[in-house]
């Protein structure tokens, strides 16, 4: 019957929403690595009974986003140095596999050209915020970048995954991003990672061993720059 579905199918919008919504809130730095707060909290902010903040917590847990903790409710999980290698290693192994089926069975799919174009497009707005140092901007961008283009491999449990890796390799460097921009008016313009249309275009000439190079250099990049970062 269509009503019987109904209440279970707003609950699990609302629990995703409140994720979402706590998810852009540790990437905009305003929940911080450490910060704890309850159940409750988050329900009387967002205006909500407690069960879908109670899931919503949890499925950040599952992703490593939060800590759980029996007594004092929930915390934002406080990544290492050691911790961002390791996800850098990860999706660049992630990022190799996609390339590579992308050009064994890229003609197979009729709208690859137009569905690169799409993605293309995306990587323009992110190397344009990324040379304009907008954080902000730059993250969403670069988010949906990667969610588009591995969604071209077509396994949509692979671009999950190299989603979620993504967004927690991102939680891990905004909080050393933002505290060099805040720091005496720091700019980061002119030193983020902004070749994301080379990637692309690299994919349309089906060079995997040129897209391979990027992303390796993209890592390289990133991991010295927080490493900078986290030494000052």
């Amino acid at each position: 019957m269509p009503g019987t579905d109904g209440p279970a199918v707003i609950r699990s919008t609302l629990r995703q929403q409140i994720a979402d919504a706590l998810r852009d809130e540790v990437l905009a730095g305003r929940l911080e690595p450490g910060q704890e707060f309850t159940v409750k909290e988050i329900a009387e902010q967002y205006g909500v009974s407690a069960t879908p903040v109670r899931e919503a917590l949890v499925n950040l847990t599952a992703q490593g986003l939060l800590d759980a903790d029996q007594h004092r409710g929930f915390r934002v999980h406080e990544h290492t140095l050691d911790d961002y290698r390791g996800m850098l290693e990860a999706r660049g192994l992630v990022a190799d596999g996609i390339f590579r089926e992308l050009m064994a069975n890229g003609d197979a799919r009729p709208d690859a050209g137009e569905a690169l174009i799409s993605v293309r497009r995306r990587g323009e707005e992110a190397a344009r915020a990324a040379c304009a140092g907008d954080l902000n901007v730059l993250i969403g961008y670069d988010l949906r970048f990667w969610r588009e283009l591995s969604a071209l491999f077509g396994n949509p449990y692979l671009s999950d995954f190299l989603h979620r890796l993504r967004v927690k390799s991102w939680v891990c460097a905004v909080t050393h991003l933002r505290r060099e921009s805040d720091r005496n008016g720091g700019d980061l313009r002119g030193r983020l990672w902004s070749r994301h249309t080379e990637l692309v275009d690299a994919l349309a000439h089906r060079d995997p061993r040129g897209a391979h190079d990027i992303v390796r250099e993209y890592n390289a990049h990133s991991l010295g720059l927080i490493e900078r970062l986290a030494a000052e």
